[in-house]
């Protein structure tokens, strides 16, 4: 006796036993599925999955066909059936496939003539376009390959032209041939250019990143326009019209490391698709025949796109998709041959697509939104010239850009910039030739002009522009000046490059940004970053990064993504993907050159303060500090007399030039490369140019040039220390006094002032916080995760906003400002914003990396009209630790959530940490104590060549807040305890401390060994509470009152947002334009949230993990 299971999925290894099948069945006929594919295909894991549940119908056999006789034998020799299941693959002979179609006409599920259409890009596209279905713009290249150079292809810097259309970088470059998989995604110069070079998945990569940025000269393509998905692609797989699968993937062209299971299967997660989304699956599997079907879909600017059309494609690893696969062809068949059979089957009642009811658990203390302003990080020494041009020259190219329509021109692409460039070379050429010659252009500055454009030997916009400014009358002249008139001005910045430094800094803080977000759970609870990484594979972290058009500001925002998301390579694919970046003037950056009339009167008034030779009198110190900040009070100290001061700083910077030029004139220095590529020569270009502008011709001093005397000797001291010039610390001493009354004081001198300069520069962002808060606990079209598909995820419909802004300092002083002097809270009833306003005021700079937080957290016990339920904090950090900050730095009092005062009340002290009431959180277990001091030690260094080693001897004082029951700042931090073999032991006299006691978090600190050139990375200060006790209402209240204050600041602000939303239709500064949708809002222009990858080692929970998909007890737990 045969068993049952092998009489019903038998395999046919000859062609001679064609009845095999019919001899051994029972007397009622049996209706036969055969599989017509290769071996590879037919016998893979889905296939096997899904036939075997397809053989429980009782009256369906299924006959897979042996490889050897597709390949070898004739049509007439193949087993017969009465249902064919047939694709295309590599090596599948598709035409004798159609042959065996045409001879025996089974029921075919996929059609076969259609696949050929399948295997040419240019006629999917077609046929996608016939069909009314959305996809990319894009334009075919046909070469003839005898002659590939006569072509409609024209390549520009940043753009081609194909067929008369215009594609600007990032494009797509497909073969046109489907199996080709060699597809090019090209970059522009802005962003770094070179290209990302996707191919067919080997081992754990699908793409790399290359230098190159010409497209290909051989072959037949598709061009068309780059979509912005954040770095998610979600492929759809049909069964039948009316069912469709999906699953998001990390896009392969974000950092091409293809992140896979204990299995080697590439991880997905299943995600819902919208009502249109569906109608898209329903038209794909109608318009190509093909009722088992893939495709790729690329949710961008709040609509879906199809890119590809695969055909036959099965889910891999889902047992859901298996059933319900199975259960769908299984009926179709039925449905279409039980009749013609004369068998008795009716059709079942039940629905085949289970309706989708997402289901929503949350705590006490759900974080439901993270919102964080960030300043860049650290970079290279900002430099300026100033220029005033009337060659025509200059005209022409100030008209060919659109000057005139504003009366202002930024040039920063390599084209541009490349045409200044010549203009310089020409007319120092002319001047050269004829000394008489009438140009007005200073030789000096048309020759610095010149170095500049020519430095690096290549352009960039990341590092260099160019502003033009039409002046009607000219500036001012002497009595002696040749003509008057219109004339430009010409200001030329570079510099303020990122260094490697500050993307290591970025990255560093990306990682320990996750900490911040819900933790693992059970054996794993308390580790750092584990929970944001667990929300984002699973598609519950709807995430925005804006930056502003700064190529530093954008950098840091890149390398900050790659940390935070656990990304790999280089950073132009995730700039490109992940930053959004375009209009964002008003939001993020701001016209520096056009001040308001109160900062030109601060100025002038600061000018005047800073000119007096003597000393400081009491009134001066009610002139210049009237709000009493202790970092104001103690700078002016250290001043005493402001000329004097000057004086001595501007002989430093003699003293130094003097000893540069030495070094110059030293052989043995000749070759000395400095930090990032730089030379003594340029150094001594910035150094000296600083000596000259500082000390103006009438002997007085330009205070505007104190921040570029601190920012250059501050990037000196750390980064070229190894020169060991003389005085160099007390310059940075003077000049750091100087600066830390200059910078913040240029911001207002009193509240008023303050807080009317702030409104000028950040009301927009404040409004643009207003709506991230409001709309967070709406119902969003964000990426919601497919509830009956996610095993082990125990809270599917939940999800946490993050929206994260990168700016320059000026923002973050504004943004301060505001919280600090626009009414949030009343110092003398508040004793917490008390505390915190004199923590704020001790704080001497905002430094490189300087973070402004926003936690709004949901209390899923408090009636939803409450004004308990959602429940906001505020916290900071003034950035990366200076030069000699050991003895000044004020002392805050810890990262607080307010969950964590709760203890008291709830026995979950990790409630906050949890996304599920199924199993909370729990605590660091902790045993043997030690000694917790009042705050964390710094770390000290000990130099190693130009790396630095940590010194381990004081690490006994870092201490995990999880020990806490509070978030934890620290990453690897347990890893760092079981190195050091360090325990933690919380007492009773600890917890009972009341919230304002609390203990900073410190960053761990991270080696830089492995970071080429990372010389002396500092770290980065701890948040600090400022408020954890806020409602939801009592902030969206004071947003609105800073934000309605005036009409001109309304009238910025709606500008600043639409020009936001409008760029929604372009997500980034690199992204092809595309309509708004029709509500115009940003919830509706929302492009999926971005997967986030694991890299799980063995311990399962190093902060690098993800979700361990191979570890149980990862996965299985929320």
């Amino acid at each position: 006796m045969l068993p049952t299971t092998w009489l019903r999925y038998t395999y046919l290894y000859s062609a001679h036993f064609p009845f095999l099948i019919v001899l051994l069945w029972p007397s009622e006929r049996q209706i036969v599925v055969g599989i017509c594919a290769m071996t590879k295909k037919s016998k893979s894991k889905p296939m096997t999955q899904i036939l075997e549940r397809l053989c429980k119908f009782d009256y369906i056999d299924v006959v897979i066909f042996p490889e050897e006789v597709i390949l070898e034998e004739p049509v007439e020799k193949w087993p017969l059936c009465d249902c064919l299941i047939s694709f295309h693959s590599k090596g599948f002979p598709l035409d004798k496939a159609v042959e065996y179609a045409k001879l025996r006409n089974p029921l075919l599920i996929n059609d076969l003539n259609m696949q050929y259409f399948i295997q040419d890009r240019r006629e999917v596209y077609r046929i996608l376009q016939e069909e009314g279905i959305d996809l990319p713009r894009y334009a075919v290249l046909n070469r003839d390959p005898d002659n590939p150079e006569e072509c409609n292809l024209v390549e520009g810097e940043d753009q081609v032209e194909v067929n008369g259309e215009v594609f600007h970088k990032p494009f797509v470059e497909k073969p046109v041939c489907a199996e080709d998989h060699n597809v090019y995604i090209y970059y522009p110069t802005s962003a770094g250019g070179g290209s990302q070079r996707l191919f067919r998945k080997i081992g754990s990569r699908s793409s790399v990143y290359s230098p190159e940025s010409s497209v290909r000269k051989t072959g037949s393509y598709i061009y068309e326009e780059f979509m912005p998905t954040d770095g998610t692609d979600v492929k759809v797989y049909t069964v039948g019209p009316d069912y469709a699968h999906a699953e998001a993937r990390k896009s392969p062209a974000l950092d091409g490391k293809v992140e896979r299971d204990s299995e080697g299967k590439e991880i997905r997660y299943p995600v819902m698709l919208t009502a249109m989304e569906k109608l898209v699956a329903r038209k794909v599997c109608l318009a190509f025949k093909q009722t088992v079907c893939g495709f790729d879909l690329l949710r961008a600017n709040g609509h879906s796109f199809v890119c590809d059309v695969n055909g036959f494609s099965f889910v891999k690893n889902s047992m859901k998709y298996y059933d319900d696969c199975a259960k769908v062809l299984g009926n179709m068949v039925m449905r279409e041959l039980a009749p013609q059979l004369h068998i008795p089957w009716s059709i079942p009642m039940e629905a085949e697509d289970i309706p989708i009811v997402p289901t929503t658990s949350g705590t006490m203390m759900e974080l439901r939104c993270v919102i964080a302003i960030i300043r860049h990080g650290d970079r290279t020494p900002k430099q300026k010239m100033k220029m005033e041009v009337r060659h025509p020259l200059f005209f022409e190219l100030f008209e060919k850009y659109g000057g005139y329509k504003t009366g202002k021109l930024k040039l920063k692409k390599p084209k541009q910039l490349q045409e200044v460039l010549d203009i310089a070379r020409l007319l120092l050429v002319e001047l050269g030739q004829h000394t008489d010659c009438e140009i007005e252009e200073k030789k000096s500055k048309l020759e610095q002009l010149k170095t500049v454009l020519e430095m690096y030997g290549h352009f960039s916009g990341i590092n260099r522009k160019v502003q033009l400014t039409y002046l009607r009358n000219g500036k001012p002249k002497a009595s002696n000046s040749k003509k008057d008139g219109p004339s430009l001005l010409l200001v030329l910045k570079w510099g303020g490059e990122l260094t490697p430094a500050g993307r290591v800094q970025a990255e560093e803080l990306g990682r320990a940004f996750r900490c911040m977000y819900p933790g693992g759970q059970g054996d794993y609870a308390g580790f750092p970053g584990c929970g944001l990484l667990r929300l984002h594979s699973t598609y519950r972290h709807d995430l925005k990064i804006y930056a502003s058009d700064e190529g530093r500001v954008q950098m840091t925002a890149a390398a900050f993504a790659k940390g935070l998301l656990a990304l790999e390579g280089e950073l132009t694919p995730i700039l490109v993907q992940m930053v959004k970046s375009a209009n964002m003037n008003g939001l993020l950056d701001s016209d520096s050159d056009s001040l308001t009339d109160c900062q030109q009167k601060v100025k002038a008034r600061l000018h005047e303060i800073m000119q007096k030779d003597q000393d400081f009198t009491e009134q001066d110190y009610q002139k210049l500090a009237p709000t009493g900040s202790p970092s104001l009070v103690n700078s002016m100290k250290v001043i005493e007399n402001p000329v004097k001061t000057c004086d001595k700083v501007y002989a430093l910077i003699q003293s130094l030039t003097s000893q540069i030029r030495k070094r110059l004139e030293d052989p043995k220095s000749a070759d000395l490369q400095l930090y990032h590529s730089e030379t003594l020569e340029l150094m001594l270009q910035r150094w000296s140019k600083l000596e000259r502008d500082f000390r103006m011709k009438n002997g007085r001093y330009d205070i505007s040039k104190i921040p570029d005397i601190y920012d250059c000797i501050k990037y000196d001291l750390q980064h070229n220390a190894s020169l060991d010039l003389e005085d160099t610390r007390e310059l940075f001493r003077l000049s750091r006094a100087l600066a830390d009354i200059v910078i913040p004081q240029e911001y207002g001198i009193n509240r008023a002032e303050k807080l009317d300069i702030a409104q000028a520069y950040c009301v927009p962002l404040m409004k643009k916080i207003q709506l991230d808060l409001q709309r967070t606990h709406e119902d969003e079209a964000v990426n919601k995760l497919h509830p009956l598909y996610s095993r082990g995820v125990m809270s599917p419909g939940r999800h946490v906003r993050t929206r994260l802004y990168f700016t320059s300092e000026s923002h973050v002083h504004s943004l301060l400002s505001i919280f600090r002097y626009g009414g949030l809270l009343n110092e003398e009833k508040d004793q917490q914003w008390k505390q915190a306003m004199d923590y704020l005021s001790a704080v001497t700079e905002l430094n490189y990396m300087t973070q402004i937080v926003i936690m709004l957290y949901e209390d899923n016990n408090k009636d939803p009209s409450s004004e308990e339920r959602f429940h906001v904090e505020l916290h900071f950090s003034p950035g990366v630790k200076g030069c000699e900050d050991e003895e000044t730095i004020p002392l805050g009092f810890g990262f607080r959530p307010a969950s964590s005062e709760n203890e008291d009340k709830k026995p979950n002290q990790g409630s906050l940490e949890d996304l599920s009431q199924d199993e909370p959180d729990q605590a660091l277990q902790v045993s043997d104590p030690i000694n917790i001091q009042r705050r964390s030690p710094m770390i000290r260094n000990r130099k190693t060549g130009s790396m630095e080693v940590p010194d381990c001897s004081l690490c006994s004082g870092l201490f995990s807040a999880s020990a806490l029951g509070v978030s934890c700042s620290a990453p690897n931090l347990r890893d760092y305890v079981r190195t050091h073999h360090l325990t933690f032991l919380i007492s009773s006299e600890l917890l009972s401390m009341p919230a304002v006691k609390r203990f900073s978090v410190s960053y761990a600190r991270h080696p830089t060994n492995g970071f080429e050139g990372c010389s002396m990375v500092p770290s980065i200060y701890p948040l600090e509470t400022l408020h954890n006790s806020l409602s939801l209402k009592q902030v969206d209240e004071f947003l609105n009152s800073v934000c309605e204050s005036n009409s001109e600041v309304q009238a910025k602000t709606m500008k600043a947002l639409s020009g936001l939303f409008a760029s929604q239709s372009q997500i980034s500064l690199y992204s092809p334009q595309q309509p708004l949708s029709s509500s115009g809002s940003e919830a509706s222009l929302r492009p999926p949230g971005q997967p986030l990858w694991r890299k799980c080692n063995d311990f399962h929970g190093i902060i690098s993990v993800l979700t361990c998909f191979h570890c149980t007890k990862c996965f299985s737990r929320e």
